[in-house]
């Protein structure tokens, strides 16, 4: 088969083993192959080394787009914004990266006029229900090949030895290092640690794994104070009152965000998760600068965002991080639940101040132009609402009696019922 009449197809490309082999995998079954590799903040990648790598095992090309500054801006900083958060602890570092690299795969299968995309995420992850939701709602043509949910690839490659066996039979180089007992995945946000010997729930890591962050026992004895201002719920600035380093570029500001927060021991968590696809699995993740920037975050909204908008942003934020964390990036319901978010921090501007130490995050104080708070409201010593306000204490009685009407009535029912 002529170049000319193979089919096309844009290749999640990242130089490891599984890649590596599926690439090769694909050109046998006559496939052209354009493999892409998504610069999202791995931390010390030699992407010329993947580039080189991904020609030598039969790509046409290689493409690796720095796609740092929009994944900073229009994906992390768009979950620092709704304070999202799954099962109350995951910071979504691999979630929120995905819609970030499906996008860009899909712009260059287009481009190149491939009309296939694949991927080498498992049957058994969150990520291959990402990619694949996220690359059909931006090209409902697009056709996906996931090899390790295709019946003959499995037989082909049952394990590590069988992949490594097909490496020395087509001189596919391999990374000679020893494997870590554990998987890794990387980028600004976070990095993952799960599988391997953490796949046993109670299975302590090890303190050489981390990459992002020290443990509190290795942090500074000295805390760093640090400022971090927003606008419309956007981090804009973050200055070391410390050192006097001054961050404005969204970048650089969150990758400074990183490097002090992980120097203070801030943003590890180890739990178990429910996948999207009904399995529970233990991960281990460090998130430094997204932790820091999100309680900043949660601050400045206590001072000034209405309480009841409060309450409907945090379920808004709720249904944010299972969309996102269920690969429903690119869905109607996300748009509506991004532009309430939007709408929601319109006030939320102002300086956050902090104090780092040992893993802890303090706060220092807080102000904006927009605060709701009022000082001579919330004062003990001053009867009423101050000069500004027409509040009188003995309103609460009614208040109070209004509010418990119910609470009677309940009681009430109960008493007689004895239940």
């Amino acid at each position: 088969m002529s170049s000319a009449t193979k089919p096309k197809v844009v290749l999640a490309y990242s130089g490891g083993l599984d890649t590596s082999v599926i690439l090769k995998w694909l050109c046998e079954k006559g496939f052209d192959v354009i493999a892409f590799c998504a610069d999202v903040g791995q931390h010390h990648e030699d992407f010329e080394a993947v580039k080189v790598k991904a020609v030598s095992c039969g790509a046409l090309k290689c493409v690796v787009t720095d796609l740092r500054k929009d994944f900073v801006e229009n994906y992390i900083f768009e979950a620092i914004k709704c304070n999202a958060v799954y099962e109350g602890k995951y910071l979504l570092g691999t979630s929120v990266a995905r819609p970030c690299i499906s996008k860009e795969m899909v712009r260059i299968a287009k481009e190149e006029g491939a009309q296939y995309v694949a991927h080498g995420a498992t049957g058994k992850g969150n990520d291959q229900v990402r990619f694949e939701m996220c690359a059909q709602a931006l090209d409902a043509r697009m056709k996906i090949i996931a090899p390790w949910r295709d019946a003959e690839f499995i037989e082909s490659f049952k394990g590590r030895k069988d992949l490594l066996a097909y490496c020395t039979k087509h001189s596919i180089p391999v990374d000679v290092k020893p494997k870590s007992n554990y998987s890794i995945d990387e980028n600004l946000f976070h990095t993952s640690y799960e599988s391997g010997m953490l796949e046993d729930a109670n299975c302590t890591y090890e303190e050489s794994m981390f990459k992002m962050s020290v443990s509190p026992k290795a942090a500074p004895e000295a805390s760093t104070e640090i400022d971090i201002e927003f606008v419309k719920g956007i981090p804009v600035k973050l200055t070391n009152k410390t050192d006097g380093t001054v961050k404005t570029d969204p970048l650089e500001l969150f990758m400074y965000a990183n490097e002090i927060a992980g120097a203070n021991a801030i943003g590890r968590i180890d739990i178990v998760e429910n996948r999207f696809v009904g399995i529970k699995s233990r991960g281990v993740y460090e998130t430094p600068g997204g932790t820091l920037l999100r309680d900043a975050h949660m601050d400045l909204e206590g001072i000034c965002m209405d309480r009841e908008v409060k309450r409907i942003s945090e379920h808004m934020g709720n249904e944010f991080a299972r969309l996102c964390y269920n690969g429903f990036w690119f869905a109607p319901e996300m748009d509506m639940v991004r532009n309430s978010i939007t709408f929601s921090q319109r006030d939320v501007t102002g300086v956050v101040s902090l104090e780092l130490y040992k893993g802890n995050i303090i706060a220092r104080g807080r102000t904006s132009p927009y605060a709701l708070y009022n000082p001579d409201l919330a004062s003990m010593d001053i009867e009423g609402g101050g000069d500004d306000f027409d509040y009188n204490p003995s309103d609460a009685a009614g208040f109070i009696r209004i509010n418990a009407v119910r609470l009677k009535t309940y009681a009430a029912l109960r008493a007689q019922t004895k239940d």
